[in-house]
């Protein structure tokens, strides 16, 4: 398991807190390298004709923002560029975590979960700034009788404080166990003998695939998750 350890490129104290910048902190930075230089090279000439290379910037623009207008509506479109940069992101880490002896960032829990904490928190926020202490409605179904609150509340406040584990967690596992997967079928592939490496190198080729998929599929989710919270905070929907 030595492809989810965490190292330290060099160390710092600040403070009496270790503030050390490691491998992760490495890739985070490399993928938004990645991504500024991707937008910044494409949409250089801004073409009426659109280069693939720019296209393929625009696409992911008209996709996101027709995921946040189709979640939030025209009123939502002040979270797109915040919405757009988790998406791209998560997905950024995630590709670039399938290249060969690449730390993957996302298959660390608290990266995942500063994520979904920061998306859960800005939510909240939000819901009290639009809506004030009326917010705590969204805890109160409509039509539920009185006596049967007492256990639908609760539930509710559960459902409501887990959201940023379940948030987080969906996106760790996957994209955890979808490695280890790799990482066993290639152990199998280097001890065996020439004519027992034929299956284990066929799976591997196929979960690369599967894993290509995924990687998107969890950043397409995160980002689906995150404009359905922002949902319940401005309309307030239950």
């Amino acid at each position: 398991m030595e492809q989810f350890e965490i190292h330290k490129i060099f160390s710092l104290n600040l403070f009496g807190h270790d503030v050390s910048f490691t491998n992760s902190a490495l890739m985070m930075v490399i993928a938004l390298a990645l991504i500024s230089g991707f937008m910044i090279f494409a949409m250089r000439s801004r073409s009426l004709v659109p280069t693939r290379v720019q296209s393929l910037a625009e696409v992911c623009y008209e996709y996101v923002a027709g995921m946040v207008k189709e979640n939030l509506g025209e009123e939502g479109m002040k979270f797109f560029p915040w919405v757009f940069s988790i998406f791209i992101f998560v997905l950024v880490l995630n590709f670039v975590g399938l290249i060969p002896g690449v730390f993957t960032v996302t298959s660390h829990i608290i990266i995942t979960f500063a994520l979904a904490a920061m998306v859960w928190i800005t939510a909240t926020l939000v819901g009290f700034w639009k809506h004030g202490f009326k917010y705590l409605k969204l805890f109160v179904p409509d039509g539920v009788p009185f006596w049967l609150l007492i256990v639908i509340v609760p539930i509710e406040l559960i459902s409501y404080f887990i959201r940023p584990i379940s948030h987080s967690v969906r996106l760790f596992a996957n994209m955890m166990a979808g490695h280890t997967m790799l990482e066993v079928f290639a152990g199998f592939a280097v001890m065996l003998p020439w004519w027992g490496k034929i299956a284990p190198a066929g799976f591997m080729v196929a979960f690369t695939g599967l894993e290509v998929l995924v990687a998107f599929l969890q950043a397409l989710i995160f980002t689906v998750l995150t404009c359905i919270y922002l949902n319940d905070a401005i309309h307030m929907h239950h």
